[in-house]
């Protein structure tokens, strides 16, 4: 099942978030820089911003009744075209591989296409093959159109939103 988040899960989706991002960033970043107190509170505090946005959302996919997978978007800054940004997207890594993932995906593009969107952009960390394998089977594609900075670690994304009556999940 997945549904709109409520401020009564921000605990668990902080836990969670800095769960799935010690598995991609362990050995690669300091622990400190991704699973201290300090962190884990400014990661909370970040999720309480989404949750209170009026130009996105947020979206819990639970599973056995826990709350198992987590993703955000917005509007993209500054956009006049309605374009979304995928902002986070989380899977507990002890839940991995259950269709979690793609359920959670699948929402995320069926919420999008409801609100007109056409198209959305992501940044993946550029080490986490796994998630740019997912990201590409579910209809992402490099974007050409966007110049990365040379110090960045994240690679964007673009996938096309289908309207109405198209397959909100994978593309065909």
């Amino acid at each position: 099942m997945v549904r709109a988040a409520v401020p009564s899960d921000i605990t668990t989706i902080a836990t969670l978030h800095t769960a799935a991002r010690a598995t991609y960033y362990e050995g690669r970043i300091p622990v400190a820089e991704y699973a201290s107190a300090e962190v884990l509170a400014h990661v909370r505090a970040g999720w309480v911003r989404s949750i209170a946005r009026d130009d996105g959302g947020v979206l819990c996919a639970e599973h056995e009744g826990d709350v198992a997978g987590v993703a955000a978007f917005r509007v993209i800054e500054g956009d006049v075209t309605g374009d979304m940004t995928l902002t986070q997207f989380h899977v507990d890594p002890a839940r991995w591989s259950r269709g979690i993932g793609s359920a959670l995906h699948t929402a995320v593009v069926e919420a999008w296409r409801r609100s007109g969107v056409r198209r959305a952009r992501l940044e993946v960390y550029e080490h986490n093959l796994r998630a740019q394998r997912f990201y590409a089977a579910h209809g992402w594609q490099p974007a050409r159109d966007v110049v990365r900075a040379p110090d960045s670690a994240h690679l964007p994304m673009w996938r096309e939103v289908p309207p109405a009556g198209e397959s909100p999940g994978r593309p065909d």
